[in-house]
């Protein structure tokens, strides 16, 4: 009798499994479109500092300044490196010396080819103040002597 019950449910489990994501894909449909009430991430305050992501292992401070500097006076450009292989991060910051020339940096390089890579640039966003440490009650002077 098992033995009819197993062959039964083996011979059920193509179809079986059919139907349960035949179940799934009408339970849980997946817009093809964002609706158009999803907030998107918000835009960053117009600055002289922009945030540049995408960039190549290969791509140095140097060659991130000569890329943007085309579009104009490039006061700082940095790409931010790990700490113990030194290598990049794939993201860096460039400083511009005015709006007009961040924006026309922006404008110029987002979507475009640097070192192999499609880089993206758009204004920095603040960072934002770091969370107050927790007390230490380990090595505090109430503590023992």
């Amino acid at each position: 009798m098992a033995m009819k019950t197993a062959t039964r449910v083996a011979a059920a489990g193509p179809r079986g499994m059919r139907s349960l994501f035949s179940t799934l894909s009408t339970n849980f449909p997946f817009p093809s479109q964002p609706a158009a009430n999803q907030s998107q991430r918000p835009q960053a305050e117009p600055s002289t500092n922009l945030f540049v992501s995408g960039l190549s292992k290969r791509t140095t401070d140097e060659g991130l300044r000569e890329c943007f500097a085309k579009f104009g006076e490039v006061l700082h450009a940095r790409v931010v490196k790990d700490r113990t292989s030194g290598w990049s991060k794939g993201f860096g910051f460039v400083r511009y010396s005015t709006l007009e020339e961040a924006a026309a940096g922006i404008e110029g390089m987002d979507g475009k080819f640097l070192d192999g890579w499609v880089i993206f640039a758009e204004y920095a966003r603040p960072r934002d103040s770091p969370l107050p440490s927790p007390p230490s009650y380990g090595n505090n002077q109430y503590g023992r002597q």
